[in-house]
């Protein structure tokens, strides 16, 4: 399936989770594929499983994400696929949230992925595809998500700017909104106690009875970036088995 072959595609946040998933998958529809992350050892490791380049950059900073924007300019040139993934997660109600918090999470999810698309616009080749990583809590109002909720929201609102702005270039822009799903992001948020009582939870406001994968994510990822989705942009889709019905 060279659906994508001949493309240049930057996965940011790659060495794990979704963009480990949607490299791999990417990278299986013949795309070149170049993955970065904020852990050198954990880039480094994912890159090789992979097959394919990894370069160290923290989203949460915008010099290194213009850093970033000339290494990927000086090695490759211009790019065809941009997935804006790299994001965290922290839970906290309104009344007890911290500055430190809310810098944190909206630092990452929200002003890294904007200015990595503000950075990364000059590279893309006219037609080229960007698919952002959003959540299906940008439209639930679940208690103590606020500051995740809200900076998936932000973005969503971006992607579909970014989506008239791009539109003359034919360059398209998307998001993908995920449910609940089986990643480390998970297990690194609760003790393994609570993912059971958080899995079985979800399970049970889930219509469809499960959980969602990175596999899934990924596979949704390279449609849109594909010549399937070529009629499509500023088009958000919502893959949480029904949860946000």
């Amino acid at each position: 399936m060279d659906y994508l072959k001949g493309k240049k595609a930057l996965v940011t946040g790659g060495n794990s989770g979704i963009g480990f998933a949607a490299a791999i998958e990417l990278k299986a529809q013949g795309a070149d594929v170049i993955i970065t992350g904020r852990r050198k050892d954990a880039v480094e490791e994912a890159a090789s499983a992979l097959g394919v380049t990894g370069m160290i950059a923290d989203q949460g900073k915008v010099a290194e994400i213009e850093k970033l924007a000339l290494q990927v300019e000086q090695d490759y040139g211009k790019i065809d696929i941009l997935f804006i993934n790299a994001g965290v997660l922290e839970h906290t109600s309104v009344e007890n949230a911290t500055e430190e918090a809310f810098d944190h999470v909206i630092g990452v999810n929200f002003k890294g992925a904007y200015f990595t698309l503000s950075r990364f616009i000059p590279l893309l080749n006219d037609g080229a595809s960007v698919v952002f990583l959003s959540s299906n809590t940008a439209s639930m109002n679940l208690a103590n998500s606020s500051i995740y909720s809200s900076g998936k929201a932000a973005l969503n609102a971006v992607m579909r700017i970014a989506a008239s702005e791009l539109a003359p270039r034919k360059i398209r822009v998307n998001s993908v909104s995920p449910g609940p799903t089986a990643t480390a992001i998970m297990s690194k948020s609760y003790t393994e106690e609570q993912l059971v009582e958080v899995n079985n939870w979800i399970i049970e406001r889930v219509p469809l009875k499960k959980i969602g994968t990175a596999e899934d994510v990924g596979k949704m990822v390279a449609y849109f970036c594909g010549d399937a989705a070529s009629f499509i942009t500023g088009a958000e889709i919502i893959m949480d088995g029904g949860m946000s019905l």
